[in-house]
């Protein structure tokens, strides 16, 4: 299968600041992919290189087409969503649908009517009537009525309560996402995706840190919880990282043999949310 995304050396530099330090990677579709890095890591650079909106040294392919010469063709087929809980507080919601409509050559006005049947929102409503969960149910209605191949979420839930932020994943997990789409999300609130992703990038100064599927992780990394007795065995075989909880130490491994690890303590999956601690602390590249 052919990459949906094929990135092959992509540079980016800022005057002496290097944005992006030559990264390659392949998304294919039907993945949701989880684009993680701390600010200034290179994140929105490489959106903006996908969406067209930057320029950019090296290969990048985005559906088959060239974002830099080719970008009209693309966005025909892309959706970009940013930060929902911000709309104009003017705007009514008659007037979002006729806009995205009148932007987007693969929004399904019936299906956006549809899906904001089921809700409270009304076409008349103005943006500041409507409470932070009925502007979560208008963005999803707006997103999902769009028959996009590649969905990019970029701090899609910013400024959202937990429920309200679990409400958009698991709307758009169930109502939206397909085999046919490919979803990029960034965000900061790593353990809230982490239950969506198929796939897993780090991103640490530019360069690409870890880039897997989410099935190779857990066979890859291993966390266990060690008593005092047996945490010098467990440095010895050199932990990417290692904390301390209720007066036992938790150590990181990559790729040591879990029966080895057994030895020492209780086994565990890491999360997203400590794998990316310890990748970011520079033990680990």
């Amino acid at each position: 299968m052919s990459a949906v995304i094929h990135a092959r050396d992509l540079g980016k530099r800022y005057g002496a600041n290097v944005a992006l330090d030559r990264v390659s990677f392949d998304i294919e579709a039907g993945r949701i992919v989880g684009l993680i890095g701390p600010n200034g890591a290179g994140k929105t650079t490489a959106l903006k290189a996908i969406l067209g909106l930057s320029e950019f040294e090296g290969e990048l392919g985005v559906l088959g087409f060239d974002p830099r010469t080719e970008r009209a063709q693309l966005m025909e087929q892309v959706c970009f969503i940013a930060d929902v809980a911000v709309l104009p507080r003017w705007l009514r919601v008659g007037e979002a649908i006729d806009f995205v409509a009148g932007v987007h050559p693969r929004f399904s006005r019936e299906k956006c009517e549809a899906f904001l049947a089921n809700t409270k929102i009304a076409r008349s409503m103005r943006v500041r009537e409507l409470s932070k969960g009925m502007i979560v149910q208008l963005h999803l209605a707006l997103v999902m009525a769009i028959d996009a191949r590649v969905l990019i979420l970029d701090e899609p839930t910013l400024g959202l309560d937990i429920l309200y932020r679990k409400t958009f994943y698991e709307s758009l997990l169930s109502d939206y996402f397909d085999e046919n789409k490919t979803i990029i999300v960034t965000t900061h609130q790593v353990e809230e995706v982490e239950h969506i992703l198929t796939d897993l990038i780090f991103i640490r100064d530019g360069r690409i840190v870890l880039d897997a599927s989410m099935e190779a992780i857990a066979e890859r990394y291993t966390e266990v919880m060690v008593n005092p007795d047996k945490a010098d065995a467990a440095r010895a075989l050199k932990p990417l990282n290692e904390r301390s909880i209720f007066g036992k130490s938790i150590f990181l491994f990559d790729g040591v043999e879990r029966a080895r690890l057994a030895e020492l303590g209780e086994l565990h999956k890491p999360s997203i949310a400590d794998l990316f601690v310890a990748t970011m602390k520079g033990t680990y590249a």
